[in-house]
């Protein structure tokens, strides 16, 4: 790691953290002028007054203005902007107006289609022959659903918990941080200064999403926020070609992974459609259980973290790795169970869901607000 990657990266983190917080209150503006209004309407939402959303064009513009002064936008990183661009218009229209779930997914697919036609592709998988001298496969033409399965996935993963202030934002800064240090563990320069511009992004953000919340990032920031994890995952993480590079990206994004796994279990095992909306998400969970808003978040901080150090040992060298891996596995795994079996049936079935952060949309058009 160079000085000159050292200083592009510090200064790609500024500027994106100065615009986002600057832009944030003219984005309120903005919010309540087109009626992105969050209004609580059941009791999915902790907040209790109406407050604004579309906060995540603060986010995506901060990013997008600190990459293209800071970072070299190849045609992989093209792929990726232009999809994030389409993931963002998708988010505006669905903070403004209801959007029906399949035309949401069509156009979270043809983002995902856009980046992997640019290069961002999932190109190898790890060998699971404990036997073999090959470490790795590869997957050949199934690179291509499979990475689109995968960008997918983390984008709604990350809406899905967008359930509490500073969540969301909180848990893709860690997970960013996470990404960054093993993007440079691998020589990933270019990645890690674009992954320190959405770090910078997510921070600027955080003072006005903190609880209790001034403002929400909506769809527009939840689901650009996933896309980017997901495709800068790709680009520095599974081009490894090790045994590692699978379980790297699990481990940071632990978190949203856990839960829209459990809650795609859930509902199909209590014969649900897996987009029906419930009260059984994580961070429902933890206030469940009685813990505040504000412990809820510091719960899932720590988590995420200790999953991040788990995942940046696991690239490193080093003979106690495998062990705090294990141990790493066995906190996160005994705080799941312990959600999971412990709290109070949350699961009841409420009117279709779109965003986890507490969100009102028309009345006339909440049958279609469903969960992607």
């Amino acid at each position: 790691m160079t000085t000159r990657t050292v200083v592009f990266m510090l200064l790609a983190m500024a500027v994106a953290a100065a615009v986002s917080f600057a832009s944030t209150p003219l984005v309120k503006t903005l919010a309540y002028k087109v009626g992105a209004i969050d209004v609580p309407k059941d009791n999915r939402r902790m907040h209790k007054v109406p407050i604004p959303r579309l906060g995540g064009l603060a986010i995506f513009l901060a990013f997008l203005l600190s990459v293209l002064v800071f970072a070299e936008i190849d045609r992989q990183m093209q792929g990726i902007l232009l999809g994030a661009v389409m993931i963002v218009i998708l988010g505006v229209m669905d903070d403004i107006m209801a959007l029906k779930a399949l035309p949401k997914l069509l156009v979270q697919i043809a983002a995902a289609g856009v980046a992997v036609y640019h290069g961002c592709v999932i190109q190898f998988f790890s060998n699971p022959n404990v036997f073999s001298d090959v470490t790795y496969l590869s997957l050949g033409w199934l690179s291509y659903p499979v990475t689109i399965i995968w960008i997918v996935a983390i984008t709604n993963a990350v809406n899905f918990i967008d359930g509490l202030d500073g969540l969301a934002a909180g848990v893709s800064a860690i997970s960013t941080a996470a990404l960054t240090v093993i993007a440079l563990m691998v020589a990933e320069t270019n990645v890690a200064i674009i992954l320190s511009a959405l770090f910078g992004a997510c921070l600027g953000f955080l003072p006005y999403n903190m609880n209790p919340a001034k403002i929400f990032m909506g769809d527009t920031g939840a689901t650009f926020l996933g896309y980017m994890l997901a495709t800068l995952s790709v680009t520095g993480l599974f081009k490894m070609y090790a045994i590692i590079s699978f379980a790297v990206p699990f481990l940071i994004l632990g978190v949203p992974i856990f839960d829209i796994c459990f809650a795609f279990l859930r509902r199909v095992a209590k014969g649900q459609s897996p987009m029906t909306a419930d009260r059984g998400h994580f961070h429902h969970r933890l206030i469940d259980m009685g813990f505040s808003q504000k412990q809820s978040v510091a719960i899932a901080y720590m988590l995420t973290a200790i999953l991040g150090l788990a995942a940046v040992l696991l690239t490193s060298s080093g003979e106690l790795k495998a062990l705090i891996l294990l141990g790493a596995f066995f906190v996160v795994g005994a705080i799941g169970v312990k959600l999971i079996f412990s709290s109070r049936d949350a699961s009841a079935p409420s009117k279709p869901e779109h965003n986890t952060q507490e969100e009102q949309k028309p009345q006339q058009e909440e049958t279609n607000n469903v969960e992607t």
